[in-house]
Parts: C-alpha cells; sequence; structure tokens
C-alpha cells in the first residue's frame, strides 16, 4: 500500500512555531531590534552592527519543469541540517507573488518537512511589502499623469512614456490598455499597461538599495518617459522620490520568520528572475551574513537566470562573493529535459535521463569555468529515482569534477540533509577566484553577447531595428555601463521554451532594450517574454478554500 504523504499546508498547520521573539535573540537580536507583526513574525529595524561575515551560499537550479526541481525546499532542507550539525545559520529568501501563488506554481515556502512558516501568511499577504511596492509603483504612475493633465511643463512626450501600472496579479487583460478616457477632465488618452509587481523597478529599487537613504536616491533617478528632445524625465523631475519612499519605509525592512524546524530566516523582497534579477535584497542577505556563520540564499528559476543576474548584477553591487554554490535537479526534470513525458517520469528510463543531463552539466560547467565557484549537485529525492538513474547522474558530474549529494528534506527534513550540509562546509573552506561574466565596461552589445554566448551557449545574438535603435540612444544618454538584466523564457538556455536540455546551433533574438536606471541595469527582452503573466486553465485558485474556523486548505 502506497505510503499516504500530508499536503505542505497540512504539515506547516501542524507545527508549533517557537516566538519570533525567541528566534530574533537566537541572533543576538533584542526586543528593540524588531517591530513585532504578531508571534510569529517581524522586521527587523536596521541592519545589525556586526564584524560577522557568514559563508554565503547560494542556491541554484536546472532549468524548471512541470517535473519540478525543488529550489527553495533544498535551501531550506540545508539551512535545517546546517543547524543541525552545530552550524549558526540564517536563511534568506524571496517573498511569494500572489500571481503564481494564484497560478501555476501554487504557494513558494518550501515544501513537505523544509517549509518556512507561517507558510499561509507568507505565501498571501504577508506583512504588505508587496502592496507597498505597487502602491509606490502606481503614486509615479499617477504624479506623471497628472502633470500632463495639469499643463506638461515638463514638455513629456506623451508617445514615449515607459512607466507602466503594476498589480501583484497574473492578470492577461491589463497588459495593454488606453486609459485617460472619458473627457477632458479624466486625464489624457493614451496606450498605457500593466506589468506584475514583481517585474516593477520598484521592487528591483527595494532589492538592491543600501538603506531608506540609497532607497530615495535610486528612485529619484527611475526613468518615466521622454520629452519632445529626446532627454529622460526622472521621478526627482516629477518630484516623487520622497513620498514613494514614505509607502516604501516598512517595505525595505526585512522580514524575520522561521523555518518549520526553528531555524532562524529572513524573507523579504521578491522579483522574478525570467523578468527581473530575481535575488532576494540585499539588505537581508548582508543581515544573514552579519548574524550567522553561514547565509543560505537563492535565486530565481535555473541557475542560467537567477544565478547568472545573482553573481553578475548583485554580487557586484553589494560586493558580495559566494563560498558556494548548491545546483539542484530531480531525476524526473532530468528526465523531461530528456525528451520523456510528464505521465511516465515514474518509470525508470536511463536512455531519457542521459539525454537530459547536459541541461545539468551546462549549468555546473557554468559555475565551474566562467564565475569559477566551488559546486556540489544536490539531487532532490523522490521515491521514484532508481538506483541506477542515481548512480548516472553521478557518474556524470564526477567526470567534472562535482560532488553529488541526495537531499531527501522534503521528507525527512534536517535528517534528509546532512551530507549535503557537510559537502557544503567543506567547500565554503576552498578558496575560489570568483569573476564575473562580463566586465561592466564592455559595451552593451558585448555584454549581451558574453552572456548570450558563456551563459546560454548561443551563437550569437540577434537584434531587431527598435533595438538597436534603443541600444545607441541608451548609450548617448549615459547608461552604457550598467550591467545586464535579460529577460527571456525560465524554461530553456534559449529563447524558445520549446528547446530543452543543453540546445546547440541557436540564437538570441533581442527585441527591447530599457533602462531602469534607479535598480542600475539594462533591460534587455528576448524572444516572447512578457511582464505581465497569465492564469493557466486552471489556476490553482480554483482549489484554494477558507472553512469557517479560519483553515486554509488547497494552499499547495
Amino acid at each position: 500500500m502506497a505510503k499516504k504523504y500530508l499536503s505542505d499546508i497540512e504539515i506547516a498547520q501542524k507545527c508549533k512555531k517557537r516566538p519570533i521573539l525567541d528566534v530574533a535573540k537566537e541572533l543576538g537580536l533584542k526586543e528593540k531590534d524588531i517591530e513585532l507583526y504578531g508571534n510569529d513574525k517581524a522586521k527587523l529595524t536596521k541592519q545589525p552592527k556586526s564584524k560577522r561575515k557568514g559563508k554565503l551560499i547560494l542556491v541554484t537550479a536546472i532549468n524548471p519543469t512541470p517535473a519540478g526541481e525543488g529550489k527553495t525546499t533544498t535551501t531550506i532542507g540545508l539551512a535545517d541540517s546546517l543547524r543541525a550539525l552545530g552550524k549558526k545559520v540564517v536563511v534568506a529568501l524571496r517573498e511569494p507573488s500572489l500571481g503564481p501563488v494564484f497560478g501555476v506554481k501554487g504557494g513558494a515556502a518550501g515544501g513537505g518537512y523544509a517549509q518556512v512558516v507561517p507558510m499561509e501568511d507568507i505565501n498571501l499577504h504577508f506583512t504588505g511589502d508587496f502592496h507597498a511596492i505597487g502602491a509606490a509603483n502606481n503614486l509615479l504612475a499617477a504624479m506623471l499623469d497628472n502633470h500632463i493633465h495639469q499643463g506638461n511643463a515638463l514638455d513629456i512626450d506623451t508617445r514615449r512614456i515607459v512607466w507602466r501600472r503594476c498589480v501583484d496579479m497574473n492578470d492577461r487583460q491589463l497588459r495593454f490598455v488606453v486609459d485617460g478616457l472619458g473627457g477632458k477632465t479624466n486625464g489624457v488618452p493614451r496606450e498605457d499597461g500593466f506589468d506584475i509587481t514583481v517585474a516593477s523597478e520598484i521592487m528591483a529599487i527595494l532589492c538592491l538599495a543600501d538603506d531608506i537613504s540609497d532607497l530615495k536616491k535610486r528612485l529619484a533617478k527611475v526613468v518615466v518617459a521622454y520629452n519632445r528632445k529626446g532627454e529622460p524625465v526622472t521621478a526627482k523631475d516629477l518630484h516623487a522620490e520622497g513620498a514613494m519612499a514614505v509607502l516604501l519605509k516598512d517595505a525595505i525592512k526585512p522580514n524575520i520568520v522561521q523555518t518549520l524546524e526553528g531555524t532562524p530566516t529572513f524573507v523579504h523582497g521578491g522579483p522574478f528572475a525570467n523578468i527581473a534579477h530575481g535575488c532576494n535584497s540585499v539588505i537581508a542577505t548582508k543581515a544573514a551574513m552579519a548574524l550567522g556563520d553561514y547565509a543560505v540564499t537563492e535565486a530565481g528559476f535555473g541557475a542560467d537566470l537567477g544565478a547568472e543576474k545573482f553573481l553578475d548584477i548583485k554580487c557586484r553591487y553589494a560586493g558580495l562573493k559566494p563560498n558556494a554554490v548548491v545546483v539542484v535537479a530531480t531525476v524526473r526534470a532530468l528526465k523531461h529535459n530528456g525528451g520523456c513525458p510528464k505521465d511516465a517520469l515514474n518509470k525508470e528510463n536511463l536512455e531519457a535521463l542521459e539525454k537530459g543531463l547536459p541541461n545539468l552539466l551546462q549549468h555546473i560547467s557554468n559555475i565551474k569555468d566562467v564565475y569559477h565557484l566551488p559546486c556540489v549537485v544536490a539531487i532532490n529525492a523522490f521515491v521514484t529515482d532508481t538506483k541506477k538513474e542515481l548512480a548516472l547522474i553521478e557518474k556524470k558530474c564526477k567526470e567534472l569534477g562535482i560532488n553529488v549529494a541526495l537531499s531527501e528534506v522534503w521528507e525527512k527534513g534536517s535528517k534528509g540533509g546532512k551530507e549535503l550540509a557537510k559537502e557544503v562546509i567543506r567547500l565554503c573552506e576552498e578558496k575560489n577566484k570568483f569573476t564575473f561574466s562580463y566586465d561592466e565596461k564592455d559595451s552593451i552589445e558585448d555584454k549581451i553577447n558574453a552572456i548570450a554566448t558563456k551563459i546560454y551557449h548561443a551563437d550569437g545574438v540577434d537584434y531587431l531595428p527598435a533595438a538597436k535603435k534603443q541600444i545607441k540612444e541608451l548609450d548617448k544618454l549615459g547608461y552604457g555601463k550598467l550591467p545586464i538584466c535579460i529577460a527571456k523564457t525560465q524554461y530553456s538556455f534559449s529563447d524558445n521554451q520549446n528547446l530543452l536540455g543543453a540546445p546547440k546551433d541557436f540564437r538570441i533574438t533581442v527585441r527591447n532594450v530599457k533602462v531602469s536606471a534607479g535598480a542600475g541595469f539594462l533591460v534587455v527582452l528576448t524572444g516572447d517574454i512578457m511582464t505581465m503573466p497569465g492564469l493557466p486553465k486552471v489556476p490553482a485558485a480554483e482549489k484554494i478554500d477558507i472553512d469557517e474556523n479560519g483553515i486554509i486548505t488547497g494552499l499547495f
């Protein structure tokens, strides 16, 4: 008889949580250092003053598939395992977006016996950070349109407004809208649109800012439009940065929660890695390093997106140097990359596994040979994995000089990740020569080409005429030396989501390049990537419910 497993939310609801004040005290924090949000959530009021600089561990993964990879689960389980080995460890994660929570993915607080709690709050409104980010974004949009309505003293070209409104929901209907209709008193009619909140530049700014002062400086630089001379119009020109910072005064403070096993965890910020830079806040990561001997963090989607942006953007700006990288994979996901249909993933298939393994091996090679960082492969275990399949993965990885550890944290919590934790501890003691994949002083085209050829292994880059014009203009305006944030599909190394594994003989197509001057990077849109997702045919929202006692069900 098959073993019956509890759902993630059932496991989380059975957890006996520590008072959050006790969790904070484990980190050496005092009551005056935090703001309580009930008994199980708090915010860190200021950056800790500590000479400690904990080891930084980045958890990334292969390209995601419908079979699942378990990157967040592995991150949390690894931290619990390190703590079980007597290490002082802090986790630093991103906050889930309501878009995927109610869409395809479901909850994003880990899974099984490797979760952060309170799971329901974290997956829903939490402490209101995303609402504040959306409000700041939309305040700027309102002030922009009001300025035009009130006489347009800045001579804004209404055909060249680049600032979009946002909402933290998958809503394809809002991708392209026409607003300002209904007569003179209702604004100036124009084409507009919405992005999902996690794709907003305000989210990126919050996650890259060092403190409230840096936040204000970055907000002031946000480009909202261009005037009739072709010059950028900024939030500072609209005198909006002060009010926006006020809306973000609490959102910029990292949230403190805990894992099921009581390990201290920061959950803060949440940009997607396919359309933004995909990392939690610099403030939270630095706090984790200051308060723990080991800081375990993750970057979104596969290593070609999240890890690349973590290393080339976040580490560049924050002066961070990872000590070790964990690349998460599952046998099932690798078989899917090898062409195995979803309904056959539970059966042993060494041929499909061997065809899919190049996806994992290419990610490993990038971490090892491009960024020169030590790494370990974590195989997130499923009961259907066979000894032959696991042996094949280990053999191929060892040919590249990389060790493999089986992670069973989903089923066993910290007990299932001790071998992985021991390997991570070993790697953290190795010296590494961390380097970026490109020099920010290079031209815009050279930086894009470096990512495309070194990380994606493309043959080169093609630019649509509009993108060529945008690059020329951005270079002329002085934005050419900024780092690059490429927006592309998360499902493939290429910009075509159907090219699985480690595709060869392809080129990347760039259709749009825009500046996020406040965040401090250029956003390069490739393929058909969109900044506002849509809901699937059967959204996860249809299965989520609450009873008369306030008990939530169906949340993953």
